[in-house]
This record gives structure tokens, C-alpha cells and sequence, in this order.
């Protein structure tokens, strides 16, 4: 019997950014490796799945570094397989234990061939492939079971194109559900009853907590490759639109939060910081704002910061917020009013008055920020404060965030702390003592698979090594997120190891003690966790 390998078998996810461009006979460069048939296929799915995030689907690179034939074949064969085998520590990811060594070298040769534009979608293609399983009318008008719905933990698994529903009381997992591959993040209803994802295959799926089990009551397809979505919150306008962002094609669409019906689909494409014309300008993060009719659309290759009026979706209005490339993760203070975004392959964290609709300030943090969902917090020394881990070293750099109380401290460096590596996320809680950081994309495990805490008060670390054994395969302790009462911390056990898929886990944290209160096993490939009552009421 063949081996299935992690890439052959996701191919049966019918993937539609690797499938548009597949069989599209991609034109090799001069002196480039040839792929054709299979091969080609194979490695149009493993460069959709594992790196077009980073480098682009066109391949000028963005997060990561272009990855065109006039650089990837200066580098050769042997360096390229080399560099994808055990990463860097620059914060690209080893994909020794990811991907076989046919693979690494499938795709070290794919990479020194020209790449191909996949095909556009028009807002017609959309509605082809909008569905709705269950009529609104039709939803229950209560809680179908008894469970503490308000804590629990939307979580992703990520290869297996699902959500985990975990209660959080029990640690059961209630229900998975499939939505889009690779998820990147979910968003709350204004009373965290509904939670929509987007898949990276560009499905946007809306799931209903109160149904027994939760299921997917609506979807639709916006883009081939996708990465976030958010939901109005604002006056009368709540829970009535959705929002989701293409990586390709490169725009945002807005739908009925009812019913997932696409309604408006706007290109992206435009001129960066430098007035250049970015063909691939690419919608990062995506994000309702508190305080205004609005939503944030950050475009990645052009360092602008859109805020979109959805009071008048037939007449946009549309703030163009000049900032820094490439923008990517962001979240809000305390208040509701500020947005802090990292600008990554700038070194910046960005910081816009969302009353306003103006930038506030500019900060270089330290190489490439990442804060993923973010922290805030109260500094002994510097008052409110928030901070970001880096994807290109081993820090959280925490800066403050009070304009109107500390305007001396405000979008200036309060501290740094260093790691021991590159990480992804950080996470915190008005209830806790502790910041928690990880350390996911250090290439060694004896980093990845710990997290460090660092004390509020006194800002020193405490080592955690959440797997609960060194790990020979390839596994990360990565997002952290805390429960409804503040009192217990989550940590991701990826494993991403072929043939350990299924061996993730969850690990709960006291996190006054900070000592192992219980596993949740037999995950596939968990990542991010959302908890209900947290993310509904903007805590951490």
C-alpha cells in the first residue's frame, strides 16, 4: 500500500487555491527544475498549504522573503532543501518532521520555477457556492442543552478543517465541526452565541453554540485563499454584517450575518507607503470597531489601514490610514478606541484613534512583531501597557497604551523581557498575575515546546515545558487563552509530526500555581482557542 503522506492526504480536502492552479502548467525558468503532471499538483497544494501565508501566492514574499527563481535558484537544489528541512531562527518553521524528504525536495524544485496567477471570483462565483443548512427562522430560540455555553472554547483544528467545541467546565469536547482548512481565527456574534470562521481555502462558515451539538447553520466561499472575518457590533447595525478578507483574489467581501448571502465584494489592490503599485495586496486581519459603524480591512503589501463605514454599504466610506508594511495580527485596548497592529516585516507596531480615524503613533518593538491576539495589562511602573511577541526573535516588548492617563507612556516602550526564541503569541488577563508568551516558532523543541510566564509585578520569567515529555516528533506549545473566571490558562500542544496528527493536545493551567490541572488529548492538529465569555466581552 502507498504511504499517505500529510500532502496526499489533503488533497482529498478539494482545496480551491491549489486546485485553480493546478494542471495550470506552470512555466519553469531557465535552468529550473521541470515539474509536470502529478508532481506539479502535488506541489501547488503543499506550497498553498504550508507557505504562500509567508511568501505569497505569487511569491514576492511578504512575512517571508520572495521566493522567485531569480533568488530561489541563485540558491540551488541542496541549500533550498536544507533551509526547508530545518528552518531558521529568523522564525521560519523546520518542516523536517512536516514533510517527507520527497516532499521537501518536490517543493525545494517547485520553488525555482516561475510561478502562476491563479483565476479571479466575482461575487456571482460566490453565490454558486453559498449555502444555508439551516433557515434563520429555524434556529432555536434557546439553548438546546444545559451546558455552561458561555465558557466554551472554539477551538481549531487545523489540518482537520474543523472546530473543536470544548466545554470548559468538563474539558468534554462537545462537538467538531467542519468548516474551511487551516482556520486562522474565529469571531463572536455580539452575545457570543454564533461564531464565524475562515477557512484558509476561503470558506466562511457561521456555527450556532445553542444547537445540540453546535453545526455550521450557513456558509460561503469569498476567496480561493482566505485568512480572517469579523462581525458588526455597532448601534443598529449589530449582527447584521459579516466581513471576510481574500489573500487571493485580493479583497474583502461583506455578508448577511443571517444568512451568509455575499453582498458586496471590493478589490484591495492599490499603491503602498512608496506609491508602488501591489498587484497582490492582500487583506491581513479584519476587525469591527467598538466605538464606530466600522470595519478595520488591513491591507498587508500596502501598509494601509482601511476603515470601512458599514452604515451605507451601497455608498462606502472608506479612511485610508497610511501606516507600514506588511501588516498582519492586531487588537484593541482596553477602551475599545485604539488599535495596535503589527506592521511585521517593518518592525512596527501601529496605533490608530478609531474615534478619529487617524494614526496615533509608530513604534519599532524589536524583529518582526506578532502579538497574535494580544495582551494588556496593568505595569507597576508604566500604568496600562500591551505587548507583542516577535516571529524574528526571542522578546515581548510591551509599551503603553493610556493616552488620556499616561500620555507620557503612550505608544513608547515601557520594557522588554527576552525568550529563549521566536514565538507567536502572547496572552494575559485583568484577573492574573501573569503574562503568558509562547515560544512556537524557534526551530528546536527543547524552545518551542515550553512557553514562558512572566510576572506582572516583578516582569521575571518562568519556564514551562508543556509537553509532558520531550516530543521526538514535531510538536509546538502554542496560543494561549484563559477561561471565564481568569483563573485557568489553555496552551495548544501542536503536533505536526507526520503520522502524530491526532496526538495534539490541550494542556490546562492553574494559573495562580501554574501547575498542570488537566490534558485534553486525541486532538488533531489544535492551534487557536476562543473562549466565549472572554472574547464576547473584549477581556485580555
Amino acid at each position: 500500500m502507498k504511504k499517505k503522506t500529510l500532502a496526499t492526504g489533503l488533497l482529498s480536502l478539494g482545496l480551491p487555491l491549489a486546485m485553480a492552479v493546478a494542471g495550470t502548467g506552470t512555466v519553469a525558468a531557465q535552468d529550473a527544475p521541470q515539474l509536470s503532471g502529478d508532481d506539479l499538483d502535488r506541489a501547488n497544494l503543499i506550497y498553498f498549504q504550508r507557505c504562500a501565508g509567508c511568501h505569497g501566492t505569487l511569491r514576492k514574499g511578504a512575512t517571508g522573503p520572495d521566493l522567485l527563481p531569480e533568488t530561489t535558484q541563485d540558491l540551488g537544489q541542496r541549500r533550498l532543501e536544507r533551509i526547508i528541512s530545518l528552518g531558521t531562527e529568523g522564525g521560519m518553521n523546520n518542516f523536517d518532521g512536516i514533510l517527507d524528504e520527497d516532499e521537501i525536495t518536490l517543493i525545494a524544485s517547485y520553488i525555482q520555477m516561475q510561478p502562476t496567477e491563479p483565476p479571479e471570483m466575482t461575487l456571482a462565483d460566490m453565490k454558486e457556492r453559498w449555502q444555508v443548512h439551516v433557515q434563520p427562522e429555524d434556529l432555536p430560540t434557546e439553548p438546546q442543552h444545559d451546558r455552561n455555553w458561555e465558557n466554551f472554547f472554539v477551538t481549531i483544528l487545523r489540518d482537520a478543517g474543523k472546530m473543536g467545541i470544548i466545554d470548559g467546565d468538563t474539558k468534554e469536547v462537545v462537538a467538531e465541526v467542519d468548516t474551511g482548512y487551516a482556520v486562522h481565527v474565529a469571531k463572536e456574534s455580539s452575545d457570543g452565541r454564533f461564531w464565524y470562521t475562515q477557512g484558509r481555502d476561503g470558506r466562511l462558515s457561521k456555527i450556532d453554540l445553542w444547537m445540540d451539538p453546535p453545526q455550521v447553520t450557513a456558509e460561503v466561499y469569498i476567496a480561493y485563499d482566505a485568512r480572517d472575518v469579523a462581525v458588526s457590533h455597532y448601534g443598529e447595525w449589530k449582527d447584521k454584517y459579516v466581513i471576510g478578507g481574500g489573500y487571493w483574489p485580493p479583497h474583502f467581501v461583506i455578508t448577511d450575518a443571517d444568512t451568509m448571502e455575499p453582498l458586496k465584494v471590493v478589490s484591495t489592490r492599490g499603491y503602498n507607503t512608496a506609491g508602488e503599485y501591489v498587484h497582490e495586496a492582500r487583506v491581513a486581519a479584519l476587525y469591527n470597531t467598538p466605538k464606530a459603524p466600522s470595519f478595520l480591512v488591513n491591507v498587508k503589501e500596502t501598509g494601509q489601514i482601511w476603515q470601512v463605514d458599514y452604515s451605507d454599504i451601497e455608498n462606502l466610506r472608506v479612511e485610508m490610514i497610511e501606516s507600514k508594511e506588511f501588516l498582519h495580527d492586531g487588537f484593541f485596548d482596553p477602551t475599545g478606541r485604539y488599535f495596535q497592529i503589527a506592521a511585521n516585516f517593518s518592525h512596527h507596531m501601529v496605533f490608530v484613534d478609531t474615534e478619529t480615524r487617524k494614526r496615533v503613533g509608530m513604534l519599532n518593538t524589536g524583529e518582526i512583531p506578532h502579538p497574535g491576539p494580544g495582551a494588556n495589562w496593568n505595569d507597576p511602573e508604566c500604568g496600562p501597557v500591551a505587548g507583542t511577541t516577535h516571529l524574528g526573535e526571542g522578546r515581548m516588548t510591551a509599551w503603553g497604551n493610556d493616552p488620556e492617563g499616561h500620555p507620557d507612556q503612550a505608544w513608547e516602550i515601557c520594557f522588554s523581557v527576552e525568550t529563549d526564541g521566536p514565538g507567536l503569541f502572547v496572552r494575559s488577563h485583568p484577573n492574573s498575575p501573569h503574562v503568558w508568551i509562547d515560544q512556537a516558532m524557534h526551530p528546536e523543541p527543547d524552545v518551542n515546546q515550553w512557553v514562558m510566564v512572566m510576572n506582572k509585578e516583578t516582569r521575571e520569567l518562568t519556564p514551562i515545558q508543556v509537553t509532558d515529555k520531550p516530543v521526538e516528533h514535531d510538536a509546538v506549545a502554542v496560543h494561549m487563552e484563559y477561561n471565564q473566571a481568569g483563573d485557568e490558562v489553555w496552551v495548544s500542544v501542536w503536533a505536526r509530526g507526520r503520522g502524530h496528527l491526532e496526538e495534539g493536545e490541550i494542556v490546562v493551567y492553574d494559573d495562580k500555581t501554574l501547575e498542570e490541572k488537566d490534558r485534553i488529548k486525541g486532538l488533531e492538529t489544535p492551534t487557536g482557542k476562543f473562549n466565549v465569555y472572554n472574547r464576547k466581552n473584549h477581556i485580555g
